[in-house]
């Protein structure tokens, strides 16, 4: 078997005038993604997903990879990621080469899998896992004059039994918004923040502490991701975990992380951490130091796909027959076709659960209509 086409399609959808939604950094308007489709000689095709603007995305896809990926073995998938190190040398590890490499290595297990019938998780991990608990990552910034709580309400209406929410644009607000969302979830909901990297460390350090009463699951970002030092002085003075791992990429940048307990719980993007072959060395150096591992979801419907796979090959270590935490997938509730329109049978977190689908590879099929809707070239 050996990979014949390779094609890389940039996907987009704008958000109505007025209705930009983000972070405590800004708002955003449009929601971007670059697809990348692998075909072999057999006629298996697999996707990936390039969590990366469209247009530069697509160029490292087509002209860093292509030639190196027309006439591979999909079974060689991981040494894509060893090749993407050390040629083109020095820049392995920028956002694009990652994330060109990580649509890449997701399509290439996709057909693996599906040449030898198995779901991608079962290839990662061995294990049998059907569902998983989403929480609803929620409650952004917005442009549109909303209620703060309205978000909340409709995450409890759709069933979730967690939660994230943005907060990290002043103490004040912090409190406001995380005591909103705790009241309405209730006292026994996993409730998550994110503060997007934009405090400094006496200004992430005040907010922990002011929102320490509301029993916050883990404090996602509270610091820029290249703040090392920040994040350390975070972790020796706060008892709430610490999350990061969106904005890293690659394993080296992940060891960098877990190596000196940075922080408490990795966060891989499937879409930019060289993919499932990387995030799979990445949870493998997470358990052996005991730091726990929740894919960062932010992505279309096929790097939710792949995120779900590898969310279920994860290993419970230390946990044996009691797993006192849920593993806990992200589920954006943002408007976003790209990942609401994109399959034939979307993901539902309806009732509290996500269902891990059991069908070859990925176990998703595109809707070729819905593509074409969205393509941005």
């Amino acid at each position: 078997m050996e990979i014949t086409d390779i094609r890389a399609i940039p996907l987009a959808h704008s958000l109505p005038e007025g209705h930009g939604l983000g972070d405590a950094r800004g708002f955003g308007t449009d929601r971007g993604t670059t697809v990348v489709r692998l075909e072999t000689d057999d006629g298996t095709v697999g996707w990936g997903e390039a969590f990366a603007p469209g247009p530069i995305a697509t160029a490292t896809v087509e002209e860093l990879f292509a030639d190196d990926v027309l006439g591979m073995d999909p079974f060689a998938v991981e040494s894509l990621a060893d090749r993407s190190y050390t040629d083109p040398y020095h820049f392995g590890g920028d956002v694009f080469v990652q994330s060109a490499v990580s649509a890449i290595d997701v399509a290439c297990w996709d057909i693996i899998g599906k040449s030898v019938g198995r779901p991608i998780h079962r290839l990662l991990g061995g294990t049998q896992c059907s569902e998983l608990t989403p929480y609803a990552s929620t409650m952004y910034f917005t442009e549109a004059d909303r209620p703060i709580e309205e978000p909340i309400r409709e995450a409890v209406v759709e069933g979730f039994t967690a939660a994230k929410i943005k907060i990290g644009s002043g103490l004040a607000d912090d409190i406001e918004r995380v005591r909103t969302a705790r009241e309405i979830l209730g006292p026994d909901a996993d409730l998550m923040v994110d503060m997007n990297g934009n405090y400094r460390p006496h200004q992430a350090l005040e907010s922990a502490r002011a929102i320490a009463e509301y029993d916050v699951t883990w404090i996602e970002e509270p610091v820029p991701p290249e703040n090392r030092s920040g994040y350390r002085e975070l972790r020796s003075k706060i008892d709430t975990p610490i999350a990061a791992g969106e904005a890293h990429y690659g394993r080296f940048a992940f060891k960098e992380l877990i190596d000196d307990r940075t922080v408490d719980i990795v966060q891989p993007n499937l879409g930019r951490c060289g993919g499932l072959s990387e995030a799979r060395l990445i949870a493998g150096m997470a358990s052996t130091e005991n730091v726990a591992v929740r894919p960062h979801i932010w992505n279309s419907a096929v790097g939710m796909a792949a995120a779900i796979q590898f969310a279920a090959s994860i290993s419970s270590y230390p946990h044996t027959r009691h797993v006192p935490e849920p593993m806990l997938i992200e589920f954006d509730r943002s408007e976003n076709p790209l990942r609401s329109e994109l399959l034939e049978t979307p993901f539902d977190p309806a009732g509290g659960t996500i269902t891990v689908p059991q069908s070859p590879g990925l176990g998703i099929d595109i809707d070729e209509a819905a593509l074409e809707r969205y393509r941005a070239d």
